[in-house]
């Protein structure tokens, strides 16, 4: 069978033309805005990239002239003490079941049942307050999600 549009009926054209303009408006609205939507987004985020580049670039040399910041401890606790304090003070006391002295100047603390998110911030205020960092640490889950079992060997900068 051979059809053409001129042996269709005058209504069935008009379907055929309804359908196919239908058929592009889909396109356009389906397909064409969406994905241009997403590369004008795309653009914009790397235009953004690139500004936060050019911004870091600018002041990277100033902070390498301006050298490593350290905090230092503001008394003259021990290590021992200063874990101590500070892992209750965060809710990790219970936590804490070992703390013994780790070679010259460092602390090894055994951490069980610990919330992940609790032992990085207070990894983060030991080294901010007090200037203690992490020489090692191992972590293991607990099969619990977010809680961790922790070994740590903290030393003073």
């Amino acid at each position: 069978m051979n059809f053409s549009f001129d042996t269709l009926s005058e209504r069935e054209r008009r379907m055929v033309t309804f359908g196919g303009i239908a058929a592009v408006v889909l396109l356009v609205v389906g397909v064409i805005m969406p994905l241009n939507q997403s590369v004008t987004r795309a653009q914009e985020r790397v235009q953004k990239k690139q500004a936060d580049l050019v911004w870091m670039q600018s002041v990277g040399p100033e902070l390498a002239a301006a050298g490593p910041s350290v905090a230092r401890p503001a008394t003259q606790e021990s290590l021992l003490v200063v874990v101590d304090r500070s892992a209750r003070e965060v809710g990790l006391g219970s936590a804490l079941t070992s703390s013994e002295p780790s070679g010259n100047g460092g602390l090894r603390v055994r951490l069980e049942k610990a919330p992940f998110a609790a032992v990085v911030g207070w990894l983060g205020r030991l080294s901010e307050q007090h200037g203690i960092r992490v020489e090692s640490a191992t972590m293991d889950t607990t099969g619990e999600p977010g809680v961790v079992n922790a070994g740590l060997v903290l030393r003073t900068q």
